[in-house]
């Protein structure tokens, strides 16, 4: 079983896809419309049905039923129950691919990357990701300090992962920063830096891989603390300087291999 099985039953509710995210995205494909894009881990394919809005036909490859039975059909995207290290099309069948905050769920990071890239042409791979070596101190770890051990434990090193693509897959690799808005649809992790009531929300919260397999009273103990300086303006006094942030750069980035 999938384990979006399990922790992905809220995502089409509060994992809403970023057209930020899919603007940098297209922008690094470099794609005429009507081109094919493999959406490998595609989740309830938010992201796959706002780039076949663009104009692009989308083969969306996921292995949680949970999370394909919300997907909210589109005539452009196609659906392959699959996983990213056995991807169910035939080689060079589409003519680029993404990847969205699913690289650290992959059981064999590099039997991925080469299904990935044996079933792409010659085009891009566009992968968004996060970088906990290019981690910045955030008033989240302060109440949820297992937040850092859970980053460690589940995101590759991108100098690993570079390194792969350029020695196995022998592309070129370009990595674009991506200061996160203060307003962002999507909200995985540190979507509400600017928001600190959000991870009030469980049911958000649930929707959030580092909180939903975390153990319930680490998360809760960080809760109540959060809930009370929220009410106590201690918040507002230790942290009131994100307020004033117009984006923040925790460690997104987009990983473009050519």
């Amino acid at each position: 079983m999938s384990t979006y099985d399990t922790i992905g039953k809220s995502y089409a509710q509060f994992r809403l896809p970023d057209r930020r995210i899919v603007d940098c995205l297209l922008n690094a494909l470099q794609l005429k419309p009507g081109s094919t894009i493999a959406d490998i881990g595609a989740g309830t394919g938010g992201y796959s049905r706002a780039i076949a809005e663009r104009g692009f036909v989308v083969y969306a490859v996921e292995p949680s039923e949970v999370m394909r039975s919300q997907a909210i059909p589109h005539p452009h995207v196609k659906w392959f129950d699959g996983c990213a290290e056995a991807i169910p099309l035939p080689d060079n069948s589409v003519d680029a691919a993404i990847c969205i905050l699913s690289l650290h769920h992959f059981t064999d990071l590099e039997a991925a990357l080469l299904e990935i890239h044996r079933v792409v042409r010659t085009g891009a791979i566009a992968f968004f990701t996060y970088d906990s070596q290019a981690r910045k101190d955030f008033w989240l770890d302060d109440y949820f300090p297992f937040l850092w051990e859970y980053d460690e434990d589940s995101f590759f090193p991108l100098e690993y992962i570079v390194s792969f693509i350029q020695t196995h897959l022998k592309n070129t690799v370009d990595i674009y920063p991506f200061p996160l808005p203060p307003d962002l649809t999507d909200l995985f992790l540190a979507a509400g830096w600017q928001q600190p009531k959000m991870y009030l929300n469980s049911e958000i919260r649930a929707s959030m891989s580092a909180f939903a397999l975390t153990d319930p009273q680490l998360v809760e103990t960080g809760v109540k603390q959060l809930e009370a300086d929220l009410a106590s303006g201690e918040w507002q006094i230790k942290y009131g300087k994100y307020l004033e942030f117009t984006e923040f750069d925790v460690g997104y980035r987009i990983i473009v291999a050519k």
